[in-house]
């Protein structure tokens, strides 16, 4: 039976008193946090919001951020995160997919819909609500995808795959009172409300909150305030590795590495220059954000993406969904409490990518026999050579094998004989010269002939969408553009 227990009304009474949240403006404990919920809930009503209704949220990452998708769970609401520096276009699309009923703002306007700006929430409660019957079937979070292959979709999230996910991760890491995470992935990603937020949130730890990812921030925030663990992407821990070698991170235990894959390279260099291991991991924001895991306290195998998390089953399947041997390459299937309920208002979309209860990742992957699944590529992403299948994947590994590539993605550009051709970017560590040509001979010396790249771009930095992807449609667009199918370009 579902606990809901990282919900403040529902928390054990000896949280209280402890210290719980701070973003450098305010420090709450429990008890303040939770009095600032129902503050905020009892404003929400006020203006309308009712159980089943949908709050959306829009500002950079701050303790009212927080504070605000609670607000709406203690009314039965849900919330939407959106990215702040979404255009009016983008932001109004999200809303009015979402139907919201309001929206809390950090200075941003949005002509005639109705909000309330961050400087306006209510901090001291009237204790005018009635007692609250938050379910676990309730709708908890309308999470949009990033929206790489069309418009995005609402991912319907409930309490339940909260509780599963949360609860799962909270088991595997032995995670308690004594841990404080620092977050600064962005608050409109699952990652961060989930595993840097909520987490933490249910087990009585402490939650230190930066508005962005800075390398300098970074080091001074974990000098402040001592941070236990913190999650990130990549390109973060490339930075951390060529910036941070002698920064004083003696309190990080471990961290977490998802959103893209890494590189064996990075995670070894990672492990071995910052002093604490990378716990790679895999999901979806259709699985509330981690499938599998790395565990802190067990086998971590590089190069894997770890078992499936306590309670989820993850399995590889053919073309007609029959599960596969271990060993055999096939999509990645995912089964358990953390499942989406669905995707807003499209049950076709839903029906097509949950199955019999199982989650149709779009990945290609292969579990060994301990069950550590390693991801080969997205099914979407394999380029079809004259015939033969290539996955982006492979190149990309045997490229940021080499010396000075940071950054590495690999998409297919259109050619009229055979059909796709493999077109590489690369992006260097700073101050460091890419060769070209060894580029290409470790490609000619590491893969069939067919895999090798026609062209190498060279870039001061990948392009990313919002939560830190590689954006691979950008690159094909930026192949399109330039047509360049032979021979080496440079750029920014």
């Amino acid at each position: 039976m579902p606990t809901l227990d990282y919900l403040p009304w529902l928390q054990p009474d000896d949280y209280a008193a402890r210290p719980w949240v701070r973003d450098g403006a305010q420090e709450l404990t429990y008890a303040q946090f939770a009095d600032r919920v129902e503050a905020v809930a009892e404003q929400f009503a006020e203006e309308g919001v009712r159980s089943g209704d949908v709050v959306g949220i829009m500002m950079r990452n701050r303790v009212e951020l927080l504070i605000a998708i609670v607000a709406a769970w203690r009314l039965r609401a849900a919330a939407t995160p959106l990215n702040p520096a979404f255009t009016a276009n983008e932001a109004g699309y999200q809303l009015d997919d979402a139907a919201a009923a309001v929206v809390v703002v950090d200075g941003i306007s949005l002509d005639g819909r109705r909000t309330i700006d961050v400087a306006d929430l209510r901090r001291e409660p009237a204790r005018t609500l009635p007692a609250p019957t938050t379910g676990a079937d309730d709708l908890a979070m309308l999470i949009y995808t990033s929206g790489s292959t069309g418009r995005p979709k609402g991912v319907m999230l409930e309490h339940r795959n909260i509780e599963s996910l949360t609860g799962s991760l909270i088991e595997l890491n032995e995670l308690g009172v004594d841990d404080h995470c620092l977050l600064f992935l962005p608050l409109f990603h699952a990652n961060a409300l989930f595993v840097s937020f909520l987490m933490p949130y249910r087990s009585g730890a402490q939650l230190s909150i930066l508005p962005k990812f800075t390398v300098d921030g970074f080091v001074d925030a974990v000098a402040r305030w001592r941070p236990t663990f913190f999650s990130g992407v990549p390109a973060i821990y490339a930075m951390l590795v060529a910036h941070a070698a002698d920064a004083d991170l003696s309190s990080v235990k471990y961290a977490y590495c998802g959103a893209a894959p890494a590189s064996q390279e990075l995670l070894v260099a990672a492990e071995t220059t910052l002093g604490f291991p990378l716990l790679e991991g895999y999901g979806l924001t259709e699985c509330t954000c981690v499938a599998t895991t790395n565990p802190m306290n067990g086998q971590r195998k590089v190069g894997t993406v770890g078992p499936a998390i306590p309670g989820t089953r993850v399995e590889v399947v053919d073309p007609d969904g029959a599960i596969l041997p271990h060993g055999e390459r096939g999509e990645v299937v995912i089964k358990g409490g953390n499942v989406m309920a669905g995707y807003l208002g499209r049950p076709e979309a839903t029906a097509d990518t949950v199955r019999d209860g199982w989650l149709h990742t779009g990945d290609i992957g292969i579990l060994d026999a301990d069950g550590y699944l390693r991801i080969v590529d997205r099914i979407k992403d394999m380029i079809i050579r004259g015939g033969e299948n290539i996955y982006p994947k492979e190149i990309e590994n045997v490229l940021a094998g080499c010396a000075g590539v940071l950054e590495v993605a690999v998409v297919g550009a259109p050619d009229a004989v055979l059909g796709e051709v493999p077109v590489a970017f690369v992006a260097p560590y700073p101050g460091v010269e890419i060769d070209v040509e060894e580029l290409r001979a470790t490609c000619y010396d590491h893969l069939a002939k067919f895999k090798v790249p026609v062209a190498f771009h060279v870039l001061d930095v990948i392009p990313k969408n919002p939560v830190g992807k590689i954006d691979k449609p950008t690159l094909r667009t930026r192949q399109e553009l330039t047509g360049t199918l032979a021979g080496t370009q440079k750029g920014s």
